[in-house]
């Protein structure tokens, strides 16, 4: 199957975590939630750690695990979905592994984050507004960075995996420069 590590980018809440964990499972790899890991370093959440010392303090401790968690051995890991921010993390994840855009739109992740109040991102007045702002900004970016995007629409997490998986039987380990979009809506 998959010779390298899988690498999984996308908005907040567009089930990079769900996905990775059934996708480690089913390619039998270990599985690692970026933000998990930060969680557990810091011993607090992450929204604590943004109030008390700022996104770009964030960042540069993401941008530290993620060079980690992307330089060992083979692993799917869930990246935080601000994690392409960051010119040096786009191109780890590039080059150290295949990398999966799961691609929702802004209106998808309101409908399934509207009620999560522990990402910090999102505590405005205006959440949708500020998810279609994050996605003006990101998508690009993690278009730049993935080998496949997948679109999240309305398939199960089954399904996703299914299609992240034949996507590496397709296209070999994900080491191709174009970017293949696999579009799932009906």
């Amino acid at each position: 199957m998959s010779a390298v590590s899988c690498f999984l980018i996308g908005l907040p809440g567009s089930g990079k975590s769900t996905v990775g964990r059934q996708l480690a499972r089913r390619l039998s790899l270990p599985f690692f939630d970026s933000d998990h890991v930060i969680e557990q370093r810091l011993g607090c959440s992450i929204r604590e750690f943004f109030e008390r010392e700022g996104e770009e303090r964030f960042r540069e401790l993401e941008a530290s695990v993620l060079d980690e968690l992307t330089s060992g051995l083979r692993c799917v890991v869930s990246t935080g979905g601000g994690s392409v921010l960051r010119p040096e993390n786009r191109e780890r994840l590039h080059q150290r592994g295949s990398v999966v855009y799961l691609r929702s739109t802004p209106e998808e992740v309101f409908r399934r984050l509207r009620h999560d109040r522990n990402r910090p991102l999102l505590q405005v007045a205006d959440p949708l507004q500020r998810l279609k702002d994050l996605y003006a900004v990101r998508d690009p970016l993690y278009r730049e960075t993935s080998h496949f995007v997948i679109e999240t629409g309305r398939p199960s997490v089954a399904m996703l995996v299914n299609m992240i998986v034949m996507q590496f039987e397709l296209g070999g380990t994900g080491a191709a420069d174009a970017t293949h979009g696999i579009n799932l809506e009906p």
